[in-house]
């Protein structure tokens, strides 16, 4: 298993930015917006795990492995983050989503996002903190349980 990113939902990109970058000295390495989702993603990490991971592909190829970021969601559309709702998960890629999946699910943990689409799923902490679980590589085939199991809760 490899850490990805802690998500961190924020209203305003600018001030954002100040802060993450301008203040505590992280750099940005990606940009996604969805205009479909009405969201942008803004990936941040530190300048010395950045020299540690190696270059960074210009034209939006992977990023270094072994890179820890954190996740800056831009939601388009105003909302209220209560309860905690601005802090989002934590992500890592794993080497087979759908054995950790069955491993956790043995342990009494409900898998709230399956991984239908062999590539994403979503598990929460005993204290409801939401770990994304993403697919290394490219995604598994669809199978059972998992390929018609619904979500269950919040995620």
């Amino acid at each position: 298993m490899e850490y990805l990113h802690a998500m961190v939902r924020i209203r305003d990109v600018d001030a954002s930015l100040r802060f993450y970058c301008d203040g505590l000295g992280l750099k940005e390495v990606r940009r996604k917006e969805s205009k479909t989702g009405r969201f942008t993603l803004i990936f941040l990490a530190a300048a010395d795990d950045i020299a540690r991971a190696g270059p960074i592909d210009p034209a939006e190829g992977p990023l270094p492995a072994g890179l820890p970021m954190i996740e800056l969601t831009h939601n388009w559309d105003p909302e209220d983050y209560e309860g905690g709702r601005n802090f989002g998960h934590l992500a890592f890629r794993v080497a087979d989503i759908y054995a950790l999946c069955a491993r956790l699910q043995s342990l009494g943990y409900v898998i709230s996002r399956p991984p239908r689409d062999g590539h994403m799923a979503f598990v929460r902490s005993p204290d409801a903190i939401s770990i994304e679980l993403l697919q290394r590589g490219e995604p598994l085939d669809p199978a059972e349980p998992w390929a018609s199991m619904d979500n269950t809760g919040a995620w």
